[in-house]
């Protein structure tokens, strides 16, 4: 999927990069950059990013006088104020000019992201955002995790899941997630495959040498490990609204039902030499 773009409009080179960094491992890609006004008119009107972060001090005008004369080149543009001040004589001069939203320097990584989004609905929807910076860090997690508990080397795909239901006969590992966004990650494979996974994981030849137990408990590990990952991989990016992981709850039979109401799924399918391995990621609508 399509990033979208955004430039960034500062006259501290540090302050860019740091930007930068943190929004090019979301679901944004900066195209530009501006360490004053006349080089960020003549950026935007190369480049016209969807959206604009703003800084107030630049060296040859305020941000205010910047944003003004990019609304001359577009009256519909998105720019949304990072400074160190924050007071409301500020913010009722840029509402005035158009200036959307205005955050203070040192920038919440999150609250930063929460208000790009909100201001690009019409750029990338609520799946979009789910997609790009939360269930992609679960692949990641889960492509990483079979190699290292396993040796074992996966193709990985990502789909939307729009079943109310999930079926499944063999083991399922039921892990919530707290924090933000809140939901919950299943785990799942077939007993054939549950057995070849926990035999590799033990060092056994046979999956003859492993009992059932030993091959849900093996199951049960992997996946704790896995989708730990997965959120240690949003917690690197998304600093302050830390998500944490609850014990897991394991179930195992035939044609087993379980129910995703009011989430947002997403299904991971790993395809390995030993069998396909599942995990269903669903986050809370409304967060």
């Amino acid at each position: 999927m399509e990033k979208v773009k955004i430039m960034i409009v500062d006259d501290s080179r540090v302050s860019r990069v740091m930007l930068a960094n943190e929004l090019n491992r979301t679901n944004f890609e900066v195209v530009a950059q501006a360490k004053n006004a006349a080089e960020a008119v003549e950026l935007y009107e190369k480049h016209h990013p969807a959206l604009v972060t703003m800084d107030m001090n630049l060296p040859d005008a305020d941000g205010l006088e910047c944003s003004r004369r990019i609304y001359e080149i577009d009256p519909a543009a998105k720019i949304v104020m990072i400074s160190a001040m924050k007071d409301a004589s500020l913010m009722a001069r840029g509402r005035e000019i158009g200036i959307s939203a205005f955050l203070q320097k040192p920038v919440n990584t999150n609250d930063l992201i929460d208000t790009l989004m909100a201001l690009c609905q019409t750029e990338v929807g609520k799946v979009a955002v789910l997609r790009e910076s939360y269930a992609k860090a679960f692949v990641k997690a889960l492509q990483q995790g079979i190699f290292s508990i396993t040796g074992l080397h996966s193709e990985v795909t990502l789909e939307l899941d729009n079943r109310r239901f999930l079926d499944v006969s063999g083991v399922a590992v039921i892990i919530g997630l707290t924090g933000y966004p809140q939901g919950r990650a299943i785990f799942y494979l077939d007993a054939e495959t549950m057995h070849k996974i926990s035999a590799i994981m033990l060092g056994e030849d046979s999956v003859d040498n492993v009992s059932e137990d030993e091959a849900i408990d093996g199951v049960e590990e992997a996946a704790n490990i896995i989708v730990g990952r997965g959120v240690s991989n949003i917690n690197n990016i998304f600093k302050d609204k830390e998500m944490r992981i609850t014990p897991p709850g394991t179930i195992s039979g035939t044609n087993i039902r379980i129910a995703s109401p009011k989430l947002t799924t997403f299904k991971i399918q790993a395809a390995t030499r030993a069998g396909n391995i599942y995990m269903n990621i669903g986050f809370a609508e409304g967060e």
